[in-house]
């Protein structure tokens, strides 16, 4: 049985009373193709996704985002680097903290409806402060289109690329979407993903069908893998990546892309290993034109004070999974723009 509490208005109307200022719309443009130009090999930039596991508070977000903002201008000739503003968290068991989009304040329940609007007001003083746009997981499919004005970069879960409807609404987002191996590592599933995200679909959607074209921004994630006793596979290693490279070469993919996921089953959540394993990676792009040329970014785990906490206490500590400390964030991205 389902309990009616609160009626939720359409996107339109969301967006219609909180609007995104006509000259952020001009940002995001020019952000968009950006990152497009990364994904399709037009620009041979690297796009670093990088920030808090999850955005669980307003203040320390917007600090975070216009410190990255000021490190855009010494980087922004060789990477591209969008924020992770994620404000929806899937939850193994189902239970637990679920982002700014259910929770706005964390030691509340939820509250939908003040979340979308939170969440809205987060992106724009974000984009206003620092010029740059975010990127956020599409966990719900169903609440994509409150957010589709605001961001330059969509992430699928492992949990989520293998679910129709999320592959479905894939092919019709506008921006760059980001298929993540499944928790299994399964990389037929992920390019089955990527293959139905790049097509036309007809399907439902909020209680109309629909028409996409398909989204030839679609690419892969490589997040790492779990076996069944629960132990963490690595997937950035050279030997790995490259045969990633030639499924994409057999699948007829459009813009064969892969991003590096520092952490998550990568780094087995430590994040300070991220550092070391965006090294290697950097060290096999040097190597090998072709791992170069398909390895175009990274996304990172990192907040301004490095670790997690169970509640929000420390100013700028992830509540979720352990980030890497913003010195330490500063000193990788530069890093990596040396070696690009």
């Amino acid at each position: 049985m389902f309990e009616k509490q609160v009626k939720i208005p359409e996107p339109e109307e969301i967006k219609a009373a909180m609007p995104m200022p006509g000259n952020l719309v001009k940002i995001k443009a020019v952000r968009d193709k950006m990152v497009a130009d990364v994904i399709t090999g037009q620009s041979d930039k690297m796009l670093i996704i990088v920030g808090p596991c999850s955005a669980h508070a307003e203040e320390p977000v917007l600090d975070y985002v216009e410190r990255l903002g000021k490190l855009n201008e010494e980087v922004k000739d060789k990477l591209v680097l969008v924020p992770r503003i994620y404000t929806n968290k899937p939850r193994t068991k189902g239970v637990g903290y679920k982002g700014m989009f259910s929770q706005p304040d964390p030691k509340k329940g939820e509250d939908i409806l003040k979340g979308i609007y939170a969440i809205r007001d987060l992106n724009i003083r974000a984009i206003s402060n620092s010029g740059l746009t975010a990127a956020d997981e599409m966990l719900y499919p169903a609440n994509y289109n409150y957010v589709d004005d605001l961001l330059s970069y969509v992430a699928v879960g492992a949990r989520s690329c293998e679910n129709q409807l999320h592959r479905l609404v894939s092919s019709g987002v506008d921006v760059a979407v980001g298929m993540k191996n499944p928790m299994s590592g399964s990389v037929m599933v992920m390019l089955n993903s990527i293959y139905a995200a790049q097509s036309s679909q007809i399907f439902k959607l909020n209680g109309w069908q629909v028409k996409t074209q398909g989204n030839p921004l679609a690419h892969a994630i490589l997040r790492g893998a779990v076996d069944g006793y629960g132990n963490d596979i690595p997937n950035f290693h050279y030997e790995t990546v490259m045969q990633v490279a030639d499924g994409y070469a057999k699948s007829g993919l459009k813009n064969p892309a892969i991003i590096i996921d520092a952490n998550h089953s990568n780094s087995g959540k430590k994040c300070r290993q991220q550092i070391r394993i965006c090294e290697e990676v950097m060290q096999n792009r040097i190597y090998d034109a072709d791992f170069k040329k398909i390895v175009k970014g990274f996304m990172i785990e990192s907040f301004i004070e490095e670790g997690n906490q169970k509640e929000d206490i420390v100013y700028g500590k992830s509540i979720t999974d352990p980030c890497l400390g913003w010195e330490d964030t500063k000193r990788l991205i530069l890093d990596i723009a040396a070696k690009v």
